[in-house]
């Protein structure tokens, strides 16, 4: 077995990552290129090149269709066409794998940036009821939103002329993805009983990975520390060392980690983000190990393990505030820290389901993030389909600003840190748990605007 160190290696250059952050990397892993492009951008030399590639890399290639590429007129089709439909009952149907532009998915992996308007709503919650009302629940710092002080909390009535009632009941918000630099978003905003009519301009932003950062106290006197983590990438490295160095000059004796809007992105960044945790509790362990199918294991097969960071807490336990856009990545983190022996504690609701990943294939400025491998923790523990339900499940307001005082996810962190409970015994006997009330699973699973369901082995 080969051991190496693993430092991020991204599509354009980043910031580096210094040697103290550092994953070991384990086993094969020799492939960060899986196949060449197709010989021509045709249809029928595409879908040649995308038949032969799933056939080879795909994890489910044994149970996926095989349909003949004749019978589709356009790549895009043919692609569905090949994804596997769920006919083992170890395995749903794939709602994963899908494609986005080479020049979107440079940019957020590379750049750590992205094309938007930096506006996300509560889509999900609504879940195609036009009589609920259509927040706004989060605001990408920087973005066009942010600079025309839109806020989490403000309810929208309209959007480019349609109200918020008839885009809901269509369940289609499409109008919040710009096509490109320049398009126009305009909304109707309602907030304190005022409404204001603003004008966004679409525009390619940097990302804001790691926000919030502040040492709290309990009601009963803990110091807590708390941030929130919007995206793994490169360049949540040096904000997070920042972050822990602060934690650990507090003394801090509990961590609520923010992931409830965090959709995933590299393998690396994530376990950097629980080796701070786990610090020497993770020496010698395995945070991640990525299985392939059996034509790629051989070769490609690695593990990541723990590093030990100065700044690293070690600390018995972690509060994780999780809900159904915790997805991929974000969940790899509940569960390496869960095979370390760490003690994780999530609080909301249901995360997404996704313990499986993708090594990206490009061609045609095409690239395809098929499901590649799935991911186990020290303990041998993956296939979390369901994802992890809510220790503590609690709803979201979204007229709360997240970590504060007023926000029920970040409160009932607070009071378990205290009491050892989620909620008083009244409180508990109101708790109904979100996930009975969650839509059921789509054929795809649903992107929203500026985000991406990553797991990349970067």
């Amino acid at each position: 077995m080969i051991c190496r160190p693993l430092f991020i290696h991204l599509l354009r250059p980043a910031a580096t990552a210094c040697a103290a952050l550092a994953l070991v990397a384990c086993g094969g892993g020799g492939d960060d290129n899986p196949t060449a492009p197709a010989a021509s951008c045709s249809v029928p030399d595409q879908q040649a090149w995308l038949g032969n590639y799933m056939n080879d890399w795909y994890f489910w290639y044994r149970l996926s269709p095989r349909p003949a590429a004749s019978g589709f007129n356009s790549v895009e089709a043919y692609f569905d066409a090949l994804l596997y439909t769920g006919t083992s009952a170890s395995f749903p149907a794939d709602r994963w794998s899908g494609s986005q532009s080479t020049e979107s998915f440079n940019r957020f992996y590379g750049d750590g940036a992205t094309l938007g308007y930096g506006v996300a709503v509560n889509g999900i919650e609504v879940d195609g009821v036009s009589t609920r009302a259509l927040y706004v629940r989060y605001v990408e710092p920087g973005s066009p939103a942010a600079v025309q002080g839109v806020q989490r909390g403000d309810q929208i009535l309209s959007l480019n002329g349609r109200s918020a009632a008839s885009v809901v009941a269509a369940d289609d918000y499409s109008v919040l993805s710009p096509a490109q630099a320049g398009d126009t978003l305009s909304l109707v905003l309602r907030r304190a009983g005022n409404d204001r009519s603003v004008a966004l301009n679409a525009a390619v932003y940097n990302l804001n990975p790691v926000q919030g950062v502040t040492v709290q106290t309990s009601p009963r006197g803990r110091r807590v520390g708390y941030l929130q983590v919007k995206d793994m990438i490169g360049q949540a490295l040096t904000p997070l060392d920042a972050a822990f160095s602060q934690f650990r000059a507090a003394g801090v004796q509990d961590l609520v980690l923010d992931l409830r809007y965090n959709g995933g992105g590299l393998v690396s960044t994530g376990g950097t983000l629980a080796s701070y945790i786990a610090g020497a509790r993770g020496a010698g362990l395995t945070y991640a190990s990525l299985l392939y199918n059996d034509k790629r294991a051989a070769a490609n097969n690695q593990s990541y393990g723990f590093s030990q960071p100065a700044a690293a807490l070690g600390l018995p336990r972690v509060y994780v505030l999780t809900g159904p856009r915790t997805c991929s990545a974000s969940e790899q983190v509940v569960n390496g820290l869960r095979g370390a022996g760490v003690e994780v504690i999530t609080v909301g609701d249901t995360t997404c389901g996704k313990p499986v990943g993708f090594l990206p294939s490009s061609s045609c400025g095409r690239t395809y993030s098929v499901v590649n491998f799935e991911s186990v923790n020290q303990r041998n523990e993956g296939r979390y389909f369901d994802g992890f339900q809510a220790s503590c499940p609690v709803a979201e307001d979204f007229s709360a600003p997240q970590g504060s005082a007023a926000d029920p996810l970040m409160s009932t962190a607070l009071r378990h840190a205290d009491i050892g409970a989620c909620f008083t015994t009244a409180e508990g006997e109101r708790a109904v748990p979100l996930a009975a009330r969650r839509p059921a699973a789509r054929a795809r699973l649903a992107v929203e605007p500026g985000e991406n369901r990553g797991m990349i082995p970067r």
